[in-house]
C-alpha cells in the first residue's frame, strides 16, 4: 500500500493498532503536526517485529562482554541503528536522542546508551567477524530481489574528509588535489541505485586491486542462481587481473580497456589486418597527405 493511501486510511479511521516491542501502540494520524523525521518509525518497528530481522540481528552480533555492569548488547545496536535513522553520522550526535522517552521502549529497550559506550562497543567487536556479522544480515534482505537476472555495476569514488578520521589518506582526488579522503569500492544493482557491497578503503587504495580480494570473496558466496547476468565496470576494471577472475568462474562481464599498443594490436589481427598492412595504409596515407601539401605550396607560391 502507497504512503498517500496509507495516510488517507489513518485519518478517516483515526488511527492504527501496531505491534512493537514494547507491546501493542495504537498510531493516530495528524495531518496539521509537523513532520518529524521519526514520525512514521512505529510502522517500521512493527516491520522489524514480524520478519524477525532486528532480534536475529541483535543475536547475532559478536559484541561479548564479561562485566556484569556492562550496557546490554541490544541496547547499544538500538541506539546506533535509531540514531541512523534520524539521519545522525556522528557519534556525538547520538546525545539528540538519548531523552527520547517513547521510540526506545517500542524498540524494547529501556533507555539508550552514551556516545562513548557506543564507540567503545564497536571497538571491541573484531573486524573480520563484524564484517561477517553484517554481511550475512544484508545478504538476507536482498536475497529474495537477486533472484531475477540483474547486471553489477562497479565502481569506485573519492570522497573528500576534513579532519582527523581513520584510513584519511591523500590520493588520487580530481577535484581537491593533496586533500585527504576514502576510497569507496561499490557494488550496484543496475537501474536501481541499490548499493548491494561497499569497501572502505583509504584514499590512496582507488585502484580496483585493492578490493578484488574481497570482492571475489562476497560474489563466490553468492548461489550461483543469485549471481548477475553481467557485470559492468570503467577502464579501471579492465585490468587482466580481474577479468581472469571472472573468466576463471565463467561470469559475462563488460568493461573499457586501455588503449595499449598490444590492445590495438589485437584488435587488429581480430579484424584481419596484419602488422604489414596496418603499415602499408599508414604510408599511403601520409603520401597522399604529402602530395596535397606539395600542391597547396605550388598553388600559394603561382598566387604571390
Amino acid at each position: 500500500m502507497g504512503e498517500a493511501k496509507r495516510k488517507a486510511m489513518l485519518c478517516q479511521q483515526g488511527g492504527v493498532a501496531l505491534d512493537t516491542f514494547g507491546g501493542r501502540v495504537h498510531v493516530e494520524w495528524d495531518p496539521q503536526a509537523a513532520v518529524t523525521p521519526l514520525g512514521q518509525l512505529p510502522f517500521f518497528i512493527e516491520f522489524l517485529k514480524v520478519s524477525g530481522l532486528l532480534d536475529s540481528w541483535v543475536a547475532d552480533c559478536p559484541l561479548k562482554y564479561k562485566s556484569n555492569n556492562a550496557s546490554e548488547k541490544r541496547d547499544i545496536l538500538v541506539t546506533l541503528l535509531l540514531s541512523i535513522l534520524a539521519g545522525h553520522h556522528r557519534y556525538a550526535h547520538i546525545t539528540a536522542i538519548r531523552q527520547d522517552g517513547i521510540n526506545p521502549a517500542l524498540f524494547g529497550v529501556s533507555q539508550l546508551v552514551s556516545e562513548d559506550t557506543a564507540r567503545r562497543a564497536l571497538l571491541k567487536i573484531e573486524k573480520s567477524a563484524g564484517i561477517e556479522w553484517m554481511e550475512r544480515h544484508l545478504g538476507n534482505t536482498k536475497k529474495d530481489l537477486l533472484s531475477t537476472p540483474w547486471i553489477l555495476d562497479l565502481d569506485t569514488t573519492v570522497k573528500c574528509l576534513y579532519g582527523k578520521q581513520e584510513g584519511a589518506v591523500v590520493g588520487y582526488n580530481p577535484r581537491k588535489r593533496g586533500h585527504p579522503s576514502h576510497s569507496y569500492h561499490s557494488g550496484l544493482m543496475a537501474n536501481t541505485l541499490l548499493a548491494l557491497r561497499v569497501d572502505v578503503l583509504p584514499g590512496n587504495e582507488s585502484a580496483p586491486i585493492h578490493s578484488r580480494r574481497t570482492f571475489w570473496s562476497w560474489f563466490d558466496a553468492l548461489p550461483k542462481e543469485h549471481r548477475p547476468t553481467l557485470i559492468r565496470g570503467d577502464i579501471a576494471y579492465g585490468s587482466e587481473s580481474f577479468l581472469k577472475e571472472a573468466e576463471q568462474r565463467n561470469q559475462p562481464y563488460l568493461t573499457k580497456v586501455k588503449r595499449s599498443p598490444m590492445v590495438k594490436r589485437l584488435v587488429r589481427e581480430l579484424f584481419g589486418e596484419s602488422e604489414s598492412e596496418v603499415l602499408a595504409n599508414r604510408q599511403l596515407f601520409l603520401n597522399f597527405l604529402k602530395n596535397i601539401l606539395w600542391v597547396l605550396l605550388g598553388h600559394l607560391i603561382d598566387n604571390w
